[in-house]
Order: structure tokens, then C-alpha cells, then sequence
């Protein structure tokens, strides 16, 4: 064991604490509204922080720092469309999910296209976020193995069962208001690491900024060239943030449920507008902090070179940080890991029972607590899917996780917009446009250069073109058409 007793205390305690926390939170449970919106009575700063810890994922925390660690600040770039797609979903998306009683974001489609469209879209939804929450799993996995010098397994098992057993239990109402509580933790634990740096490093900020810029501008932000292969572009970061953050915060349902999760649809507004502000500054301060660990290894570790980048930030956790502080970044991380996956666990639940499920809307009490019991039971089953997926190696974790989510998310995007925006698209057209942009999709992913950061927008674009045309093709004979989803 790499670390201490007293880190290993804090740990535990973390551990033990914010599981028995979202047990807590079974109480009162009558009801799915209950357990997969907790009974819409979050407040908007409460939902506003559960986003940010939703979006965060240890993927973030360590993969961040390892990026600025082997190039500079561009990834906040990507951050500016992250904003400006918040402030569209208010306008485009959030309005229309507050005009029926929805469950899932997938609901909306079935109102607009039908049972088959909203079928589709859920089980993109199920295979995209089970895969990605299987990523973010795995990078436990690397944490863990540096604290403790022991394989990655155990550790996998760990955090996935005391996340499961949770979730299990407490609903989305436990989900929220520990991703409130890891928040905080992560928070504090990175700002921590931050000024540790800073006092570790000679001359302290100066020292930093005269070695970031000796080493070639390491702390540059924008970079306006257009490329359409290059991953941080300000065109890139703006356009496709913007795409990429409208389909995560908008179609996918681990990010939908939040929102519909809310008092109302102002509440709903309020906390995903606020969410960009604390996202922002969080991701300001992983990468700067990536370019602090650059730095200090370089008077350090003259020329070290990193051969996993996602390992820089944990290794300088376990080897150089106080007894104490250690405890507390590493349950940081752990705490993220456990938000990503109790959201996961709960979205991935609710979309298999409210989008598959029959008679899912019930009325008496008899047939809720039915319900209930089977909900409990399909957050389990995804349980052991995450778990095994989390055994997987993906490489590097940060991009993995991305591209997997940027693979299909246009797809979905691109059917939610041709429903919004052509009144005349059909089921028909619908269905056609979505394979035909996840098809595209896997073919720009395998044969083309294209940047991650531009797969959204592409997979949009295609999906949408295909959909009209499909439409126009299938004419009146294509299905459902219902112009309410579209004014």
C-alpha cells in the first residue's frame, strides 16, 4: 500500500459516509416520480450542481491535468461551446420537456414521432451511456492501482457496489444531493492540489508562467486556425462544444432527467445556466493545474516525459502530497467516479422502464409499488453491466469517453432538431436519418481524419439531411406527424 493510514481512514470514512447518506434518502419513496425524478422538489442550485458532477467524471479530474501536462490550456476552448449550447437548450429544447409529464427525454420523440422513433433513440441512449460509464469506471481503476499498488479489479468492484447499493436504494433524490456533497469534495480537493503546486514550485506563479512560456506557451488559450483534424481549435471548441454539449445536456438522458427533475421549467433554466459557470471554472482550474504538475516535474524530473498522461496527476497525489491531503484529492476522485456512476445507473434504469416497459404510467398504489420494485431491480442489473465494462481497457480515458458519446450523439441531436424543425418529417424519415448518421458516423470514425471534436455537428448535419429527405420519400405514409412538438 502506497499510502498511509490516516489517507486511508479518510477514504473510508468518505467511503462508508456518502453511502449511508443516499440510503437516507429511501425514505418517503412511494412512487417511480419518487425514485427517478425525486419527486421534482430539488432546488435549482441543488440540480445546478448535480449537472456540473454529473458532467465531471474522473475521466475529467485525471485526464484533464495529463492534456495541459503534455500541450497547453486549448481544451478550454472546447468549454466556450459547452456555454454558448446552454444558453440554446433554454431557448430550443427545455420548453418542450415541460409540456407533458415525462419521464425520459426519449418521451419527447414519442410524442413527436411515435413509439418506434423513441424505442430507437432509447436503446442508442442505453449502449452510448452504459460504454462511456464503462470508461469513466475503468479510470477508477488507474487511481486506485497508484494508491494502493494493487491491481485494478478490486477497486472497480468497490466503488461500483457501494455506488449500486445507493442508488439502489435512495433514487434519484440520493443521486443528487451526494453529487452536491462529491462536488464540494472534488472542488476542495483540486484547489488544494493547486496551491500545493504553487508552493512546491519555485517563484510560485511567476516561476510557472516563465517555464510554461520557455517551453512554448503552455498556458495559450485560443488558437483560431480552422482544421477540420485538429481536436482544439477556437472553431472547433466553439462549434463543436456547442453540438457536442446541446446533445449531452439535451438528448441524453442522464443529463435530461436533471432537468426534469426540476420545480419548474424556470428552476430547470436557472440550474443549467448555472451549471456553466461552475463548469467553467472548474475545467480552468484542471488544466492549469495540469501546466503546475509540468513545471514542478520539470525541476523535479528534467524532460520527463509521460507514458500514460492520465497517471501524472494521481502519481504526484500518492508520492508528493501531505499525509491528509492525500486521503482527501484521492476520495475527491472517488467521490466523482461514484456521482458519474449512481446518475448512470439511475438514467440507464428509467430509460429501460419508462421507454420499454408496458403500462408504465399506473394510477393505483398497488401497481406504483410494483413498479418501484422492478425499477429497484433494473438499477441493479445495469449494476453488474457497468461493473464488467469497467474491467475493459480503453486507452486513454479522456478522449475515449468522448469520442464513444460523440459517435452517437449526433445522431440523436440530429433527430431531436428534425423534429423541431421540419414539420413535415414522419417516423419513417425519423428512423432512416438515425441509422443513416450513426452509419456515417462509424465510417467517419474509421476512414476519415475528422476530429472527435467535429462528430456531433457532423452526425447532426447527416441525420438531419437524411430524416428530410427519408420524409419527403415516405410522404404521408411515413408515420406519425404531430405539429404540437414543433411550435
Amino acid at each position: 500500500m502506497r499510502i498511509s493510514q490516516i489517507d486511508l481512514g479518510i477514504l473510508l470514512l468518505y467511503l462508508a459516509g456518502v453511502t449511508l447518506l443516499g440510503v437516507w434518502f429511501r425514505r418517503g419513496q412511494k412512487d417511480v416520480r419518487d425514485y427517478f425524478l425525486g419527486g421534482r422538489s430539488a432546488p435549482a442550485w441543488a440540480l445546478a450542481c448535480s449537472i456540473v458532477a454529473t458532467e465531471t467524471s474522473t475521466l475529467t479530474i485525471i485526464g484533464t491535468p495529463g492534456i495541459a501536462f503534455g500541450g497547453n490550456l486549448g481544451f478550454l476552448q472546447l468549454v466556450l461551446g459547452y456555454l454558448v449550447a446552454r444558453v440554446i437548450l433554454c431557448v430550443v429544447l427545455i420548453p418542450r420537456y415541460f409540456q407533458g409529464q415525462f419521464y425520459t427525454a426519449y418521451q419527447l420523440l414519442e410524442k413527436r414521432f411515435g413509439p418506434r422513433v423513441k424505442s430507437a433513440a432509447a436503446v442508442v441512449f442505453l449502449v452510448t451511456r452504459a460504454l462511456a460509464e464503462g470508461v469513466r469506471i475503468a479510470a477508477v481503476g488507474k487511481v486506485v492501482s497508484i494508491a494502493f499498488g494493487t491491481g485494478d479489479r478490486a477497486a472497480i468492484a468497490i466503488v461500483t457496489v457501494l455506488t449500486l447499493f445507493y442508488t439502489f436504494e435512495g433514487g434519484l433524490k440520493a443521486v443528487i444531493w451526494t453529487d452536491v456533497l462529491q462536488l464540494f469534495i472534488y472542488i476542495t480537493g483540486s484547489i488544494a492540489a493547486f496551491f500545493l503546486l504553487l508552493h512546491r514550485i519555485p517563484d510560485g506563479w511567476v516561476g510557472v508562467t516563465q517555464a510554461a512560456a520557455a517551453a512554448g506557451g503552455k498556458l495559450r488559450v485560443l488558437d483560431f486556425t480552422f482544421s477540420l483534424t485538429r481536436s482544439y481549435t477556437f472553431w472547433s471548441g466553439l462549434i463543436g462544444g456547442t453540438f457536442l454539449t446541446m446533445a449531452s445536456h439535451g438528448t441524453d438522458q442522464t443529463m435530461v432527467q436533471r432537468l426534469l427533475a426540476a420545480r419548474s421549467e424556470r428552476d430547470a433554466k436557472t440550474a443549467l445556466l448555472g451549471s456553466g459557470v461552475i463548469v467553467f471554472f472548474q475545467f480552468a482550474l484542471f488544466l492549469i493545474i495540469g501546466v503546475m504538475l509540468f513545471v514542478f516535474y520539470q525541476h523535479t524530473a528534467p524532460g520527463m516525459v509521460a507514458a500514460d498522461p492520465d497517471r501524472i496527476f494521481p502519481e504526484f497525489i500518492v508520492s508528493q502530497m501531505p499525509v491528509g491531503l492525500t486521503g482527501l484529492v484521492l476520495a475527491a476522485i472517488l467521490a466523482v467516479a461514484m456521482s458519474n456512476a449512481s446518475g448512470s445507473l439511475n438514467s440507464l434504469a428509467s430509460s429501460t422502464i419508462m421507454d420499454f416497459g408496458k403500462n408504465a404510467n399506473y394510477d393505483d398504489v398497488a401497481s406504483q409499488s410494483a413498479l418501484l420494485k422492478k425499477s429497484r431491480r433494473m438499477t441493479l442489473a445495469w449494476g453488474v453491466v457497468l461493473g464488467a465494462l469497467g474491467l475493459v481497457h480503453w486507452g486513454p480515458v479522456l478522449v475515449a469517453g468522448l469520442t464513444i458519446a460523440s459517435l452517437t450523439y449526433g445522431a440523436t441531436l440530429g433527430l431531436f432538431l428534425l423534429g423541431i424543425w421540419n414539420r413535415r418529417a414522419n417516423a419513417t424519415g425519423a428512423l432512416v436519418g438515425m441509422f443513416v448518421g450513426l452509419a456515417a458516423m462509424l465510417a467517419v470514425k474509421l476512414f476519415t481524419p475528422l476530429a472527435w471534436t467535429w462528430y456531433v455537428l457532423a452526425g447532426t448535419l447527416i441525420t438531419f439531411a437524411a430524416g428530410s429527405i427519408a420524409s419527403a420519400i415516405a410522404g404521408t405514409n411515413g408515420g406519425r406527424v404531430s405539429e404540437r412538438f414543433s411550435e
